[in-house]
C-alpha cells in the first residue's frame, strides 16, 4: 500500500515520544541551524489525541482551554486530504489533560474549515460554556453548550471573535469568505451577494451571546469606499477575515481583502488578492487603516493598544514581525534576528507581554515546521521542536501548528501531521527559565 493510500485509511498511528526530548533532537535539523543565538531545550511532548479519525483545533488565537487549563477543546474528522463537502461533519469534544487525555464528546458541526475548524472555543469567564459555529437549514448559526448540564441553545449567526467578558461576539459572513478564499469559510451555504462586489448588507457584525441580537458594525460597501494609496478599490470583490478583539474589548482588528476577479479565488498570493488591516471601535465607528501596506498576514493583540503583525509596513522594509500602535503610524521591529519567517504569534500569559509563542510554515527543503518561544527584551529564542509536515498536507488542507498556550502558562497544544495523521500534541514548558 502506498503511503498516500495508507493515510486515507486513517490507520496511521501517532508516534509518541518515549523520551523527554524534543523532536528537534530526533529529526534532521532544518532551518533552525541557520538562526544564530537560539537555544534548544529538552521538553516533554505527547500526543493528546489518537485514532480513529484525525483531530485538530484550528486557529491560534482562540480560547482552546477552560479557565482551569485542564480541558482542551478539539475536533475529530473521518476524512483528510481534500476540501470539505457540505455533508462532512465535525465531531466536537474536549481532552481531559489530567485523566490520561480522555476524549469527552460534546457535539457536532457542519461548519467545517481546515484552518478555522468551526471556531470551537470556551466562552471567556465561563467555567462551563463553550460555543461553536454550525449549519442549520442552509444557514450558518452558532451553538452554546453548557458542558455540565448539556443544555444547548442556538444563536442566529456564526461567531468569529469573543469579547474578553464573554458577553458578545464579532462575526462575519462565512459563505462570502468561502466563495472568495477557500479554506477559511464554510461550504454548504450560498453567498447571497455572490455577484455584488461590495454589498451593503454584510461585513462585520456584533452579536449578543444571551439575546442573540445582531447589529452590523461595518459593511463591505463602507470598506470599499476607502481608497488604497489614493486608488479607488470599489470595483473589486471585497470580504473580511481574521477578526480579533483587543485585550479590554474596546477595539476590533480585521483584514479587508479584495480580488479583481472571482476566477482568482484559488490563488493564494502573488496578485490573487490585496490585504489591508483596519481597526474600529466595538460599535463600528472610529475606523482606522492601521496597515495599508497590502502585505498584512498574521497578527495578535499584545494589549489594548499595541498589535504584533507580520508585514512589510512600508516600501523598502523587510516583511517580518512589527509592533504597531493602534491609531498611529508608530511601528517597532520585533525579533528580526530570530523570528525571520511568517508564523502564528501570541503572547504567553503571566509574562508581562515579554514572551512570544510562534511557529513557522514547513521549510521548502526539509518540510520541517518550527515551534519556539521568543523573549523580546533580551532577543533570546528558545526552540521547542521541529515537526515534519508530509507533502500530502498542502494547500487548503495543510496543517499549520497554530500553537495555543493554556491560561496557566505551563503547557502548549498544537496541531501537527508529523505522525502521518492530523492530531493535537502537548508541550510541557514548566521547566523553561523565563527569567530572561
Amino acid at each position: 500500500m502506498k503511503r498516500r493510500d495508507f493515510l486515507k485509511t486513517g490507520l496511521a498511528v501517532p508516534f509518541v515520544l518515549t523520551s523527554r526530548r524534543c523532536l528537534s533532537a530526533q529529526t534532521t535539523p532544518g532551518t533552525l541551524q541557520e538562526i544564530s543565538g537560539t537555544q534548544n531545550l529538552s521538553c516533554p511532548v505527547r500526543a493528546i489525541t489518537q485514532p480513529p479519525g484525525s483531530h485538530f483545533f484550528g486557529y491560534y488565537d482562540r480560547y482552546q482551554f477552560d479557565l482551569s487549563s485542564r480541558y482542551a477543546l478539539g475536533a475529530r474528522v473521518d476524512f483528510d486530504g481534500r476540501p470539505p463537502k457540505p455533508e462532512d461533519k465535525l465531531f466536537l469534544g474536549m481532552v481531559d489533560l489530567e485523566e490520561n487525555d480522555k476524549w469527552i464528546e460534546l457535539g457536532e458541526s457542519y461548519a467545517l474549515s481546515w484552518q478555522m475548524s468551526c471556531l470551537f472555543q470556551w466562552i471567556p469567564q465561563s467555567e462551563t460554556d463553550v460555543i461553536w459555529n454550525d449549519r442549520e437549514n442552509g444557514k450558518f448559526v452558532s451553538r452554546v453548550l453548557n458542558t455540565k448540564t448539556k443544555e444547548l441553545r442556538t444563536l442566529p449567526c456564526p461567531i468569529f471573535a469573543l469579547s474578553p467578558d464573554g458577553k458578545w461576539a464579532i462575526g462575519a459572513d462565512f459563505a462570502r469568505i468561502d466563495s472568495l478564499r477557500p479554506g477559511y469559510g464554510y461550504v454548504g451555504s450560498d453567498d447571497p451577494y455572490f455577484n455584488v462586489k461590495a454589498p451593503e448588507g454584510i461585513g462585520i457584525y456584533r452579536m449578543d451571546l444571551q439575546s442573540g441580537e445582531v447589529r452590523l458594525l461595518v459593511s463591505l460597501a463602507e470598506l470599499a469606499k476607502i481608497p488604497h494609496f489614493g486608488e479607488d478599490v470599489a470595483d473589486n470583490f471585497h470580504w473580511v477575515n481574521h477578526i480579533a478583539l483587543n485585550t479590554d474589548g474596546t477595539r476590533v482588528a480585521f483584514l479587508n481583502r479584495w480580488r479583481r476577479r472571482r476566477g482568482d479565488r484559488q490563488q493564494m498570493s502573488g496578485g490573487g488578492y490585496v490585504t489591508r488591516m483596519l481597526t474600529c471601535s466595538t460599535n463600528g465607528g472610529d475606523l482606522y487603516v492601521l496597515d495599508p501596506s497590502g502585505t498584512t498576514s498574521h497578527f495578535a493583540w499584545r494589549d489594548e493598544k499595541y498589535m504584533n503583525i507580520f508585514t512589510a509596513p512600508k516600501a523598502g522594509m523587510p516583511r517580518l514581525f512589527y509592533l504597531f500602535e493602534d491609531k498611529t503610524e508608530n511601528v517597532i521591529p520585533v525579533g528580526h534576528t530570530k523570528m525571520r519567517s511568517n508564523g502564528h504569534q501570541t503572547y504567553l500569559p503571566h509574562r508581562n507581554n515579554e514572551w512570544i509563542l510562534c511557529d513557522s510554515y514547513p521549510d521548502s527543503r526539509t518540510r520541517m515546521q518550527q515551534l519556539y518561544l521568543y523573549h523580546v527584551p533580551t532577543d533570546r529564542r528558545v526552540d521547542l521542536g521541529l515537526f515534519h509536515s508530509p507533502r500530502e498536507f498542502v494547500g487548503e488542507w495543510r496543517c499549520d501548528l497554530h500553537p495555543r498556550c493554556a491560561p496557566d502558562g505551563k503547557k502548549i497544544v498544537f496541531d501537527s501531521t508529523h505522525s502521518g495523521q492530523r492530531h493535537m500534541w502537548l508541550v510541557d514548558i514548566r521547566h523553561i527559565d523565563f527569567s530572561g
